[in-house]
């Protein structure tokens, strides 16, 4: 865990945008009492995604502080359940954005866009393959070992929330830029004069 977060801060260090993207899996409690089973990071393709089964594990101070580094952008989708379920073990994600009410499907019909319609539309449509790894199994997070699918399908959620929350800002920077550009007037060249006898060049 140590090293993990270590090596995610040197990277995150390097990055204007700190990104992080988050899922977290429940427990198999009724709703009103269920708590985080597994929280998945991921900052992206070049580093290996962090799994941490809270179910099973101590509670460690490195992972709590983390979370609550305000220097870090974590994203997720529908969070306000992940909120509420977090609260129940006094866990908080500082800088929480919710992709879901962030940003549109253009021409959506529905209120929310899904996570599936969002990485379709901006990544590919491997997750919404991805989706159906897990079928009656999906509610045994809290079991061990995880089996490969889980792990699978855990990292891939915490990684498309990073991929989309990346391009999205990304996207939105160019935007800018390009908008100041086309604002900006054009810079006049000062003239030079050479002065050789009465002639200029």
């Amino acid at each position: 865990m140590a090293i993990s977060l270590t090596q995610y801060e040197h990277h995150l260090r390097l990055q204007r945008h700190k990104i992080i993207g988050i899922d977290l899996e429940y427990n198999n409690e009724p709703e009103v009492m269920q708590k985080p089973a597994l929280v998945q990071l991921s900052v992206g393709k070049t580093r290996s995604v962090l799994l941490f089964q809270l179910s099973v594990a101590e509670r460690c101070t490195i992972f709590d502080n983390f979370l609550a580094d305000p220097r870090y952008t974590f994203v997720g989708f529908s969070i306000d359940g992940d909120k509420t379920r977090l609260e129940r073990i006094n866990l908080e994600v500082a800088n929480f954005v919710d992709i879901q009410k962030e940003w549109r499907v253009p021409e959506a019909t529905k209120e929310l866009d899904s996570l599936a319609n969002i990485s379709g539309m901006l990544i590919d449509d491997y997750y919404n393959n991805m989706k159906k790894i897990i079928d009656d199994e999906h509610k045994r997070w809290a079991t061990l070992p995880l089996s490969m699918s889980h792990i699978e399908y855990a990292a891939k959620d915490a990684y498309a929330a990073y991929k989309i929350w990346n391009r999205i800002t990304l996207t939105q920077d160019g935007l800018r830029r390009a908008k100041l550009e086309k604002e900006e007037p054009p810079k006049k060249h000062a003239r030079r004069s050479w002065g050789w006898g009465d002639a200029t060049w």
